[in-house]
Order: C-alpha cells, then sequence, then structure tokens
C-alpha cells in the first residue's frame, strides 16, 4: 500500500530549469560563447559537481573569469524569474488530495535549503510537508538515492511504500535506486531529455487525479505512458 508521495522540487513544483538554464546563457552570450544543451543537461536535477558552468566558459574563452562576480550576477537574475514563477498545475492538488488521503509527503532535492524553503514559504506550501531533505542534508545528491533514502527513512516508508514525482533523468534515477516507483512529468526543457526509465510519464499533473495514479501504480505496469 502507498503511504507516502515525494516531490521533486526545481521543474516539478516551480518551473525553474528554463531560467536556470536561460541566464546562464546570457552570460555565455556575453563572452561570444554558447552554451550547448547537450552539455548542460549532464547537471539537470543532480549535483553541481555534475558540471561546473563558469570551468566550461573559461574552457571555451581560454582565459579566467571572475568566478564569483558571475555566479552572484546571474543567480541574482535567475531568482527575479523564479520569484514571478507559479506553482505548475496540479501540483497543490495533489498535495491537498494527499493529505485527505492520509499520505505522508516528502520533498527530496539537489538544490539548497534556503533555495527550496524560500520558495515553498514564498508560494505557500511548505506546511504540507512531513520532511524535506536537500543539498545540505547528505553526502551524494542526485542521481544518487541518498536523498531519497533520507526522507523513506525521516517519513517512516520503505521504497515500495511511496511514488516519486520528478521531471528529470537524473531524478528518476535517484528515486529508481532507492526502490520507489518514480513518475516523471517532464518540462520545456527536460522533455528534450530521453525518461523512457521512468516507471510512469505524463504530460502534466493535470493530466491524471492522485486517485487514478495510485490506482496505475497499484498495479506496478512498467513501463507506461499516459499521454
Amino acid at each position: 500500500m502507498i503511504k507516502a508521495l515525494i516531490f521533486d522540487f526545481d521543474g516539478l513544483i516551480v518551473d525553474t530549469e528554463m531560467s536556470s538554464y536561460q541566464t546562464w546563457q546570457e552570460i555565455y552570450a556575453e563572452h561570444d560563447c554558447q552554451l550547448p544543451f547537450s552539455t548542460w543537461a549532464t547537471c539537470i536535477g543532480g549535483s553541481p559537481q555534475l558540471f561546473d558552468p563558469c570551468e566550461y566558459l573559461e574552457q571555451q574563452i581560454g582565459r579566467p573569469i571572475l568566478r564569483e562576480e558571475i555566479r552572484l550576477r546571474r543567480r541574482q537574475r535567475h531568482i527575479r524569474i523564479v520569484e514571478a514563477q507559479p506553482v505548475l498545475p496540479g501540483v497543490e492538488d495533489y498535495m491537498l488530495s494527499a493529505k485527505r488521503l492520509g499520505l505522508k509527503i516528502g520533498l527530496a532535492s539537489s538544490s539548497s535549503h534556503e533555495w527550496v524553503d524560500s520558495h515553498l514559504a514564498r508560494l505557500g506550501l511548505i506546511d504540507y510537508f512531513d520532511s524535506i531533505k536537500c543539498f545540505d542534508d547528505v553526502k551524494h545528491t542526485k542521481p544518487d538515492p541518498d536523498l531519497y533514502l533520507a526522507v523513506l527513512d525521516a517519513l517512516g516508508v520503505h521504497g515500495q511504500q511511496a511514488i516519486a514525482l520528478e521531471d528529470s533523468p537524473n531524478g528518476v534515477i535517484a528515486a529508481q535506486q532507492a526502490g520507489i516507483f518514480c513518475v516523471v512529468v517532464p518540462n520545456p526543457v527536460t522533455s528534450q531529455l530521453s525518461l523512457v526509465h521512468a516507471d510512469l510519464c505524463l504530460s502534466s499533473l493535470t493530466d491524471v487525479s492522485l486517485e487514478q495514479l495510485l490506482a496505475k501504480v497499484q498495479q506496478r505496469e512498467r513501463p507506461e505512458n499516459i499521454q
């Protein structure tokens, strides 16, 4: 029996992925360079250690850059864009349904608590969660399963008793390695990546109700796609 619902944050609750890539593209354009999506894609949904955009930029232009200054300026613009973003469709309905059905709600994010908690508070969502685990809480982030294992432990449930909602390949791998059935809901950025390894694919959380999703997951038919 499913006892918990575990959300990713970036790209699943709020569309931060487009802004994250866009703002780095702007920095590269200032240096007459390009940041190929195929290169950027390696870090989507995963640890910052997977790709260093400053290091890659230095390799392209053949000289050092003012890394901290650029990171700060890029982050400030990223924040301004994200703060204007609403909760993605269906997210709050799933949280309300989970509470009504008596499910525990967790969150597993490769971002920091500062980033995740501040946006959840801004959006009025933070009180829905029984456990929030972020970059700060584990040694290894996605695609390693540590974040999901930490959430499962905090919620007191086993992997087979939970559903993970993700948007990226790295997130799907992390959830599945923790033994969790993973539903992927790609955004405009991650829809360009291969997500065939997910257990279930939805174009939006508005496609099916949580009750319908629970019925699908109970059947454990993998892989399956709902269009």
